[in-house]
């Protein structure tokens, strides 16, 4: 859905507004390499496994408890706590991290369509790099109509996103 990169100091060059992060390494890059997150979400994986240690203490260890929110959500779905969590790290103006249970790497679509226009949205393209997406209507269009073709109530999950 945007370029790919694989510096995060070229990346972050190239981000303005907000900076919303998908995934633990990238995350953990974009820590290292100076620029916290407005928000992150993260679940302790990548690939399917378990994170190194590493990347474990940088990401998840030592964040201020009323900084982090923890949410259950399986992989290949979106839950409503995990959608109203988004929502609310969205307004705080302090940078928060949303902790899954389970998984969050659907967690792209809904900040695509809730973040605001001129945000950056970074997650990780296994093996690959990182892709950093500037929201604009454009982008929200296509990760709405991509989150309505969703088995369950996107109309619901969509009105949790607008409000």
């Amino acid at each position: 859905m945007g370029p790919i990169f694989t510096d995060a100091e070229a990346l972050l060059e190239a981000a303005s507004g907000p900076l919303i992060t998908v995934g633990d390494v990238v995350t953990y890059h974009l820590l290292e390499a100076g620029r916290q997150p407005d928000v992150a979400l993260v679940d302790g994986r990548t690939k399917r496994e378990a994170v190194d240690r590493e990347i474990e203490r940088v990401v998840i260890d030592g964040r201020d408890s009323a900084q982090v929110l923890e949410v259950a959500n399986p992989p290949a779905a979106l839950t409503t706590a995990l959608l109203e969590a988004l929502g609310t790290a969205l307004e705080r103006p302090e940078p928060m991290t949303i902790l899954v249970d389970g998984e969050e790497d659907l967690a792209v679509l809904p900040a695509l369509v809730a973040a605001p226009s001129g945000a950056s949205i970074v997650y990780g393209q296994p093996d690959v790099g990182m892709v950093h997406v500037v929201v604009d209507e454009d982008v929200r269009a296509t990760a709405r109509a991509l989150l309505e073709r969703f088995e369950g109530d996107s109309a619901a999950a969509l009105a949790l996103l607008d409000s």
